[in-house]
């Protein structure tokens, strides 16, 4: 099965064949990418090939996909991070950078789940630093768990390091106002 691109950005050659499971960096959308409110599934149009046949399968790009989603805890990884920060628009986005095995990390999830209900007007994301989303967590500079990262308008504008409550809540008040 591969996924032909019948019409792409400049980078990508219309009509040439990707395997499914293809990357944004992988066909020459690099993250961030340059236009920030650049919307793939108004851009590229991707039709499916399957065995000979062409037509739709049921089968969606997850970078088609992205949604900000407000009032909960979205998980993200290394595929869906910047397709989820580009949809919040013009809202905060809150990422949690944890492990499975971190202490601090457990104690601050409920937290963290916390803060999504009360901030309605914030997206908030998760991201498992585990060995797939890890070249996700060195570009995003993540040094320590848990970290967190504010970010507006595509670029970070707070961090905050460790699991501290009141810091992580005056973080957000503060870009929220900015």
């Amino acid at each position: 099965m591969a996924l032909q691109l019948s019409q792409s950005p400049p980078s990508v050659r219309a009509d040439s064949t990707v395997p499914h499971s293809v990357s944004a960096q992988k066909i020459g959308l690099a993250s961030p990418l340059p236009a920030c409110r650049f919307s793939l599934s108004k851009d590229v149009r991707v039709k499916l090939k399957c065995g000979g046949r062409t037509g739709a399968c049921g089968v969606r790009c997850s970078l088609d996909t992205a949604v900000a989603a407000v009032g909960r805890v979205t998980e993200v990884n290394k595929d869906t991070f910047w397709p989820s920060v580009r949809a919040a628009d013009d809202k905060t986005v809150v990422l949690d950078v944890y492990t499975q095995w971190c202490g601090p990390c457990k104690s601050m999830a409920p937290k963290f789940q916390g803060l999504s209900e009360k901030y309605q007007d914030v997206v908030f994301l998760k991201l498992d630093c585990n060995h797939e989303n890890r070249p996700l967590a060195k570009e995003l500079g993540i040094k320590v768990v848990p970290t967190f990262k504010i970010l507006k308008h595509c670029q970070v504008v707070e961090e905050v390091t460790g699991a501290k409550l009141e810091d992580l809540v005056m973080a957000i008040e503060t870009a929220r106002l900015s």
